[in-house]
């Protein structure tokens, strides 16, 4: 089989299956929770439990995987990786005790944390490439093709569970292969047509291992401030606006859907922007943007001015972490990428729980402030650690140098 090159269309295609099909695991799972814990009748602490667990297992397999990436390239683990979110699938979808779930959580975790990082590893030398020859950058639409992703798995879940009607264990177990399969189809065709990538040797001139660079972990830092961002708007934002306006659970859901709209297209054309006023710009206006909806948010009680807020957080919110991912991982390869995605993953995990610790104290309406704050306080973190990367396949401003596989 002819090899695939970096810059074609197909290493495009691959990179879009990969980041679709994560997010369709990921969008099918958590829409499937409330029928996951009515079936198996979890309290509140076990369903605490399966996420942790499947949080530390992403967490372990961030780490393993992004230092693997740049010694093996990055294919292998992309496709290997798509193995434990096909049996996840199964996993949860069919376990009949709480146990066996767990070891699903388990796998998800594994699969969902390592391919993270091992995609985003692949999509910015896929990116690399493409800028050597003179196109434009892509890394904001492959991740706007994740969110699509998790959109239609949620979709799924609600159109066979409300529309077709089925009951809500068969509604589970039917997405749920239904997700195995189709990662059945995106192994076979990830397997075609996934390029191999470049092998990143952290090591100087006289043959030293060199350390992670000092803006990893300062980008490590605003991936707290927009994880907490994304993840805060996630799980919280129908909740918010139902408590703050006052309307009922239906039409809340609506302050979701318009984020999750928002951040879709802002990421299907950040890379148009990204063209025009640079990465680090765009990440400055979206995290006031992000910063405005938040603190609008907290201070506002209009429905329609609250869904306004929500859009903007969206909208903000949306552009910051394909810029931060990219730079990450132009500058400091799949290890210091790994090091960017797990300060961003966990605080997208931790952060909501965490913010509802805080609204206990302070109340829903006025908790909605710290993310603001947070987002603020990006800013200036930007203009010391995110630099434009060169078109160029040497990684030298990180101290590293690219050996073709």
């Amino acid at each position: 089989m002819k090899p695939v090159s970096l810059d074609s269309p197909r290493a495009v295609v691959a990179v879009i299956v990969l980041f679709a099909y994560n997010g369709m695991v990921i969008g099918t799972y958590a829409s499937a929770i409330p029928i996951i814990r009515e079936r198996l009748v979890l309290s509140s602490l076990q369903l605490a439990g399966m996420f942790v667990l499947t949080g530390v297992f992403a967490v372990g397999s961030m780490q393993v995987c992004g230092r693997l990436a740049d010694k093996i390239g990055a294919r292998r683990l992309c496709l290997l990786m798509i193995v434990p979110e096909i049996l996840a699938a199964i996993g949860y979808g069919l376990a009949p005790s709480y146990p066996l779930l767990l070891i699903a959580g388990a796998l998800l975790g594994t699969g969902n944390g390592g391919i993270d990082v091992s995609m985003n590893a692949l999509a910015v030398q896929v990116e690399r490439h493409r800028l050597d020859r003179g196109k434009g950058t892509i890394m904001s639409f492959f991740h706007g093709t994740w969110a699509i992703g998790s959109l239609l798995g949620s979709l799924a879940v609600s159109v066979v569970g409300t529309v077709i009607k089925l009951p809500p264990v068969t509604t589970l177990i039917t997405c749920a292969l239904v997700v195995a399969c189709l990662g059945l189809g995106a192994l076979v065709v990830a397997w075609r047509i996934t390029p191999e990538t470049d092998v990143i040797t952290h090591v100087d001139e006289s043959g030293a291992k060199m350390a992670i660079p000092a803006a990893a972990y300062l980008m490590g830092a605003m991936a707290i401030a927009f994880g907490l961002a994304e993840g805060t708007a996630s799980d919280w934002s129908a909740n918010h606006v139902q408590q703050v306006a006052g309307v009922d659970p239906r039409t809340a859901s609506w302050a979701f859907t318009v984020m999750m709209g928002c951040m879709v297209v802002i990421r299907l054309t950040g890379d148009f922007i990204v063209a025009r006023i640079g990465r680090r710009r765009l990440v400055y206006i979206g995290g006031a943007i992000a910063a405005i909806g938040y603190i609008s948010a907290a201070s506002f009680s209009s429905f329609p001015i609250l869904l306004v807020a929500w859009a903007l957080v969206g909208l903000g919110a949306g552009v910051i972490a394909p810029q931060v991912y990219a730079i990450a991982g132009h500058t400091a390869g799949g290890r210091g990428l790994a090091v960017v995605v797990t300060f961003g993953y966990a605080t997208f995990l931790m952060g909501p729980a965490i913010i509802g610790g805080l609204v206990t104290l302070f109340g829903i309406h006025h908790t909605m402030f710290i993310p603001g704050v947070l987002l603020l306080g990006l800013i200036p973190l930007a203009r010391v650690a995110l630099r434009e990367p060169a078109a160029t396949t040497e990684l030298t401003d990180a101290g590293t140098t690219e050996e073709l596989a």
